[in-house]
């Protein structure tokens, strides 16, 4: 059963905390697609991954070419996990069902704490989470570092 992430950002922007998670999950041995809401944000996100240093190089591609089922790390604004995800991130409001959650390793929901709106729906999805019964943690980077801030076991 997957166990869902909710990253509170608070000192950094999607694009600073992304590569660190993303990062953490290739450790884990696991495929990651990032799903988004626009494919321009995608696209600008897509170029910022490219444009990292050799030593932080994330291999990935984005979703709607020939070889989705090959990338280690996918962004996509469409349903499904066509490169065989283990872990799903969630980034710009995108929602992860709580059914498709229990079936990965992970899945990890970035929000911008200083969006009001981001903050009520990050809400509601750990509402979601913990009501079908799957383990839910919320980290914060208020500290400068990521923190965990709240744990919810599965089923309770």
């Amino acid at each position: 059963m997957g166990a869902v992430f909710f990253y509170h950002l608070t000192r950094n922007p999607v694009e600073q905390a992304l590569p660190q998670i993303i990062a953490r999950s290739l450790s884990n041995g696991w495929r990651v697609a990032v799903r988004g809401t626009d494919r321009a944000r995608l696209e600008w996100l897509d170029e910022k991954l490219w444009l990292g240093s050799d030593e932080d190089f994330l291999p990935h591609g984005l979703s709607g070419g020939p070889h989705d089922v090959d990338q280690p790390v996918l962004l996509t604004e469409r349903p499904g996990l066509p490169n065989g995800a283990r872990c799903l991130i969630a980034i710009d409001g995108a929602a992860v069902d709580p059914a498709e959650a229990a079936g990965l390793d992970r899945a990890c929901l970035l929000f911008d704490g200083a969006d009001p709106v981001a903050l009520e729906a990050a809400r509601g999805q750990w509402r979601a989470v913990v009501a079908a019964g799957l383990s839910a943690q919320y980290w914060s980077d208020e500290s400068g570092r990521w923190e965990k801030k709240q744990e919810r076991a599965a089923g309770s």
